[in-house]
């Protein structure tokens, strides 16, 4: 066996797999909970060193785990590079007056009363046609957290209404990576597993539209002072420019992506295209653009609303973000490396006996992975390619897998902080967790449309809705399920 090979070692038994996840997440409550401090790395890095000794004891070597932590950093690596150039695009937005026009037009254009619906709808129309979450989050969200401010609309109710209309953007795109991966994971078409996500989705995003209309109205009515608006709007027409060259670098980056340029060339041409606009046209010189870009934005406006507002972005804003995600990933890859959780979601294969549990497992599986590991990518990946063979063996089309991984993968992926969803979300909305006050974490629970998504598929698999049969292509190709060698 050469140096750089991987032991082949067999699958942990399951008492011994769930030592590491299990402690993890002690450490995790203990620290979040007990000492009522939002500050996961270390739990995180404790768990990655108890992981590394349970592969210790299996056989591993600390250069096969260390493999296994880099591998799932290095697919990682996009969306943390894309991470960190969306703080800087924050920063120069800001400063090229792009966010501040953008919320002013929000201001003129959008009612109070329907602004959680508008901005739900609004999201879900440009993550849709561009089939990016993250830039419709780090652009059009932005900009909306704004809007929602100076509505006195609380931050969190207007970030889970971005969320759900990025991600459910996201979920049925063709565009998207996400909704790529999981039919090439599940082998089956993507025209075929956007159309057969609509019974969950469609339901979803309705009763999320119904719910934002009803709450957008009774938040903006307590909230909302006309004198509180013309403040903000005059602050920003006092302290930039504004015309059709601010809206310059949002079209050029909407372009970008709609055309399929990559994330990271589409968002640094929108980075440089506001430092430029915010040298001509707001004043900025280029060591201004450059400060702006790396530590953020800044200015003094006499109000504390609007300063508190403006204040943001830069490279460093991402710095808590970026290493969390790097804390996560790294366990992630090693609980993989190790087997652990190919041993945990063996075990629950071998005891299903019905489609209704084996849809449901397939759920919570996708869930539990995100939770665990951090990652949006191993939530579809992995229990795509171990629950296949079950679908096949049943006579059930993978197209109900195809579903059930991309509602636990993909719409779960927000929700979970520490995960590379969440961890982005927090970061270019602003969403923070300092001195203990954990109220901006509400857009969790209020992002509905990414929740009801999976326990909608959940209740359809009891009911025995929406179950498709395979056809006999299908059932021809099947798989059988492969024998899991346990370790005592």
């Amino acid at each position: 066996m050469k140096d750089d090979a991987v032991p082949e070692i067999p699958v942990p038994s399951l008492p011994l797999a769930l030592i590491p996840i299990v402690l993890t997440i002690a450490l995790l409550g203990v620290q979040i909970f007990y000492y009522d401090d939002f500050t996961p790395h270390i739990p995180l890095a404790i768990g990655f060193a108890i992981t590394a000794l349970v592969g210790w004891l299996q056989g591993y070597r600390w250069k096969d785990i260390e493999a296994g932590a880099f591998k799932v950093l290095h697919v990682a690596m996009p969306s943390i590079g894309t991470l960190i150039i969306v703080g800087m695009l924050v920063g120069t937005w800001l400063a090229s007056g792009t966010v501040p026009m953008l919320i002013y037009l929000g201001l003129e254009m959008i009612d109070p009363s329907w602004f959680l619906a508008a901005a739900m709808l609004m999201c879900s129309m440009v993550s849709l046609s561009i089939g990016s979450s993250w830039t419709t989050v780090g652009t059009v969200g932005l900009a909306l957290i704004g809007i929602g401010d100076a509505f006195g609309v609380p931050i969190y109710w207007t970030a889970g209404a971005v969320v759900s209309g990025a991600f459910f953007g996201d979920k049925i795109s063709p565009l998207s990576d996400t909704t790529n991966l999981t039919p090439a994971v599940t082998e089956t078409n993507i025209f075929e597993h956007i159309r057969y996500m609509m019974p969950t989705t469609v339901p979803a995003m309705l009763i999320a539209l119904a719910i934002y209309w009803v709450v957008g109205g009774a938040e903006a009515g307590v909230g909302h002072s006309l004198e509180r608006i013309e403040v903000i709007k005059q602050g920003l027409a006092d302290n930039f420019a504004m015309g059709v060259w601010q809206l310059l670098p949002l079209v050029v980056v909407i372009g970008l992506a709609f055309f399929k340029v990559a994330p990271i060339p589409a968002l640094f041409t929108g980075v440089m295209l506001g430092g430029v606009v915010a040298i001509l046209t707001q004043g900025a010189s280029f060591h201004d653009a450059l400060t702006f870009a790396h530590g953020g934005y800044s200015i003094a406006t006499g109000s504390e609303t609007l300063d508190s507002l403006l204040n943001r972005g830069g490279v460093t804003s991402m710095t808590w973000v970026v290493t969390l995600m790097m804390f996560a990933l790294a366990y992630g890859g090693a609980l993989e490396r190790t087997r652990c959780l190919e041993a945990i979601v063996g075990t629950i294969m071998k005891r299903l006996k019905s489609f209704r549990g084996l849809q449901t497992s397939a759920i919570l599986t996708s869930i539990t992975t995100n939770v665990v590991s951090g990652d949006v990518y191993l939530s579809i990946a992995l229990p795509g390619r171990m629950y296949k063979p079950a679908y096949d063996q049943m006579g059930y089309s993978r197209l109900n897998l195809a579903r059930a991984i991309e509602e636990g993968g993909t719409l779960v992926s927000p929700l979970v902080p520490w995960n590379a969803g969440g961890a982005f979300v927090m970061g270019a909305l602003g969403l923070s967790v300092a001195g203990g006050d954990f109220s901006q974490l509400l857009y969790i629970p209020l992002a509905f449309a990414c929740w009801l998504s999976p326990v909608i598929g959940i209740l359809y698999a009891q009911l025995g809705w929406f179950s498709r049969r395979a056809e006999p292509e299908e059932a021809a190709a099947a798989q059988p399920i492969p024998a899991v060698e346990e370790r005592e």
